[in-house]
């Protein structure tokens, strides 16, 4: 055995060329990573790695640790890790309906409040069953305006094309007090019912949208059937939204989905409060209006969100980047007891690290979410936070949130038909120019270790088998290594 950990670690210290630069003999990086980074044409002064086993004070493989890198997404560990230990795994959101003035025989003399607490999953099957909580109440008709509460985040303004010119897209929604339904429309093209036509219907319809379907059938293969349809957005007064859509659908397609955002905050919620309280049938002709709650409302119903174990479940296994803004900010809202902003969420979550004995000096935080070109981590800081999550009393949550590999998340796909499958629990990060993975491996002798990689250059994208290497190596060959 003392032979071969010597071969492997004589082999593991010779130095390669990669772009014209000698890997240090202080990195032992496994030899099939650093050929994928060849591969990809990655210099080693363009990557970080952390190897070493959880709980175990040596560290097996160290490059580049203590350079400030962008980290994508892999920043939500940040995030969603001090979520858990400041506000605690069953933390809960909650949205709330008042009412301001007279309810008599059904009919509300006043108006209806909405009142957001941040909620990052308030879906329209919970926006509908909060509604029909007033109209089992007795509730029938609003004879004022549906006011809505924002006041729990500061009113920062928003520019989802700001980040990279594509406000139409998910991932671009802002954070919001009464963020509803992650702010988006979902498409399902279908076969209609004779097979004559494409069906185009959305998951929610805002009272003000109408859709013109334009879509005919095409042979040929699925592929990028988005390229084939084209999306055209006009408003042609200000209580009205039509969306067109014109092109070829190809058959084999069968059933897909286009998650758009096409309205602002208020103008979606007030849309499907409004379309929701319709087919309730309740009646209401107001406008809707921003302001904070009254201080004689009183509350009537209010739905409540699961639980933030459950929560970060969806931020870290999808990369949902609004849940992560939305959780961000409520650290300072709930903690502070003051609207929540971005600043003072940032200075909770350094304070919370210094408390753990994580200096962070290069930490730079913008949103906690990784949509950020600001946005800054070493590998070193992320092995002690996951250090640190390993021995915490919120562990088992945290790292449950985490991709499978091979089985769930941004890493389904990866690994599938390995042994390495189920074996390691991996939060992903991607962006132009950055491939960044953190999480924990269990090799084949049933140790566990923290494995972080950060890579950013304009090939990045192209270095994912330099990751999946990394995550293979430490699996099968950490028996072999051992800690030093």
């Amino acid at each position: 055995m003392k032979i071969i950990a010597a071969i492997f670690l004589c082999c593991a210290f010779v130095a390669f060329n990669i772009g014209a630069q000698p890997l240090p003999l202080s990195t032992p990086l496994p030899q099939a990573v650093i050929d994928a980074l060849a591969v990809a044409q990655v210099p080693l002064d363009s990557v970080a790695v952390i190897v070493k086993e959880a709980g175990a004070r040596e560290t097996l493989i160290a490059l580049n640790g203590e350079k400030p890198m962008n980290p994508a997404s892999v920043v939500k560990l940040v995030t969603t890790y001090a979520g858990l230990e400041l506000l605690g795994p069953a933390y809960t959101w909650k949205t709330e309906a008042l009412v301001s003035g007279e309810v008599r025989s059904g009919k509300l003399k006043g108006d209806l409040i909405l009142k957001g607490y941040g909620d990052p999953k308030l879906s329209v099957e919970r926006f509908w069953q909060l509604l029909k909580q007033l109209r089992d109440r007795g509730l029938t008709t609003i004879g004022g305006d549906l006011v809505l509460d924002r006041g729990f985040f500061q009113g920062a303004p928003h520019d989802p094309s700001r980040f990279d010119g594509e406000p139409l897209k998910p991932y671009n929604v802002g954070p919001d007090s009464l963020l509803l339904n992650f702010k988006t429309v979902r498409f399902f093209f279908s076969p209609g019912m004779d097979d004559r036509f494409v069906a185009i219907s959305p998951d929610v319809r805002p009272v003000q949208m109408e859709i013109v379907n334009r879509v005919k059938w095409s042979e040929g293969n699925c592929g990028e059937w988005r390229d084939r349809i084209a999306v055209d957005i006009q408003v042609p007064a200000p209580t009205k939204l039509r969306i067109s859509f014109t092109g070829n659908y190809p058959r084999r397609c069968g059933e897909k989905v286009w998650n758009l955002s096409l309205l602002d905050h208020p103008q979606y919620v007030g849309g499907v409060f409004a379309s929701q309280w319709r087919d309730l049938g309740g009646i209401w002709n107001g406008a809707v209006k921003l302001a904070p709650t009254p201080a004689d409302a009183r509350l009537i119903t209010t739905a409540e969100s699961p639980a933030l174990a459950e929560i970060i479940r969806d931020i870290n296994k999808y990369s949902n980047n609004v849940m992560a803004r939305q959780l961000f900010l409520t650290l300072s809202a709930e903690l502070s007891k003051a609207p929540g902003s971005e600043a003072a969420s940032t200075q909770i979550i350094r304070d919370w690290l210094a408390r753990k004995n994580i200096a962070a000096p290069e930490l730079t935080l913008e949103n906690g979410s990784g949509l950020s070109r600001n946005e800054r981590l070493s590998a070193s800081t992320l092995a002690q936070l996951l250090d640190a999550a390993w021995k915490s009393s919120v562990m088992p949550e945290f790292m449950s949130s985490l991709s499978l590999v091979g089985a769930d998340g941004t890493m389904r796909q990866r690994a599938k038909n390995d042994s390495l499958a189920g074996n390691a629990h991996i939060k992903t990060g991607t962006l132009t120019e950055v491939r960044a993975m953190a999480g924990y491996v269990l090799d084949t002798s049933g140790r566990r270790w923290i494995v972080v990689m950060l890579i950013n250059h304009a090939n990045a994208t192209q270095a994912q088998a330099a990751q999946d290497a990394l995550l293979a190596s430490v699996y099968r060959s950490s028996p072999v290594v051992g800690t030093k």
